[in-house]
């Protein structure tokens, strides 16, 4: 039997109605062995006093940590969560990822030393994510397809990832074409693996700070693994004010700098000179 000890990393920026579903997803996994870090970015009261309300009856260890709010600096908030997580295996999520039952159970299962593991997200749309209420993640009414397809239109992709079984799971992870690329919304890595290049670079912005990352565990020698279709969580609707053309481009290239030099460290990580 595997007893793995897992942190899961959430991200999250005021954003309590969404948290809350999070939260209640985690509290029904099928694998016990893991505490949740809740990483925010300096979000306010609220967000606090909702965690706290969760501590008081939650079945693993709840921690929150957080900075100021000084503009889009979740990087850096992450970094910190790397350095603040007790466990050696490290899974990274968003506060907008409800987690099905079996989500930690899942990477648990296919975490090997050498390999980092790349997930992706059933997307729903906005109604659809209001509707979802505790007793329906508690029950899983919001991973069935039929249930989901009562509150507004749901895509084939996202249909086929939640009806898949076992054995079909298997072979889209093998067919797909997506590749396993570090994901914000479901990916694993060993937290020695992540410290070895430095963590998240700060510089990022919105859009591909996680894919760099994983590019430059790739040049550090880590394989990846898929588990886009075995590792199933629920992204919930949100507007993205954060997002800039700015942002995106200066991302692009740091990107396309740390694939032309096989960069593996960042001088804008955990540890700054």
């Amino acid at each position: 039997m595997n007893t793995l000890a897992v942190t899961v990393i959430v991200s999250t920026y005021n954003s309590e109605e969404w948290l809350r579903k999070v939260l209640e997803g985690y509290k029904h996994q099928t694998y016990e062995n893991y505490e949740v870090l809740i990483a925010d970015d300096g979000s306010r009261e609220t967000t606090k006093k909702l965690i706290e309300d969760f501590q008081k009856d939650y079945p693993v260890v709840l921690r929150h940590i957080w900075h100021e709010d000084k503009g889009y600096r979740r990087q850096r908030i992450l970094n910190k969560a790397i350095m603040d997580a007790k466990n050696d295996y490290i899974l990274f999520t968003d506060g907008d990822c409800i987690p099905r039952k079996d989500f930690v159970e899942v990477h648990v299962k296919f975490a090997e030393k050498g390999y980092f593991l790349s997930g992706g997200y059933c997307k729903l749309p906005m109604k659809t994510s209001e509707a979802i209420s505790s007793e329906d993640i508690k029950n899983e009414n919001c991973f069935d397809v039929n249930w989901l397809k009562q509150h507004d239109a749901l895509g084939k992709k996202q249909q086929l990832k939640l009806k898949a079984g076992e054995t079909l799971a298997k072979v889209l992870d093998v067919v797909t074409p997506t590749g396993a690329t570090f994901n914000n919304c479901n990916s694993s890595a060993w937290k020695d693996d992540l410290i070895a290049i430095n963590g998240y670079d700060e510089r990022m912005q919105y859009g591909g700070p996680d894919r760099e990352l994983g590019e430059r565990l790739i040049n550090y020698g880590i394989k990846t693994k898929q588990i886009r279709y075995k590792a199933i969580c629920l992204h919930l609707d949100h507007a993205r004010g954060y997002k800039t053309k700015e942002s995106l481009d200066r991302n692009l290239k740091i990107r396309k700098d740390v694939k032309a030099n096989n960069t593996k460290w960042t001088d804008y990580g955990i540890v700054q000179n």
